[in-house]
């Protein structure tokens, strides 16, 4: 997997670590699939506006596209 992706897919990812009553303890991992998209979107509007020679038409566009708030 591309490194880029896996560091997005580390953002979206949160680790929940518990202690049952009896001091067992778990880990879980939660995905948030919705931050992991916006992400994705996020990164593609800046690479997007980086090539339109800062153009941020191009990242506000994407952004639209996307259902997105403009940063």
């Amino acid at each position: 997997m591309n490194e880029r992706i896996e560091e997005l897919v580390e953002q979206a990812t949160t680790i929940v670590n518990t202690t049952n009553s009896q001091g067992y303890s778990s880990s879980c991992a939660n995905f948030d699939k919705e931050k992991f998209a916006e992400l994705i979107v996020l990164e593609c509007a800046v690479i997007g506006e980086r090539y339109a020679d800062g153009n941020y038409e191009v990242y506000n566009q994407i952004l639209a596209h996307f259902g997105m708030e403009e940063e």
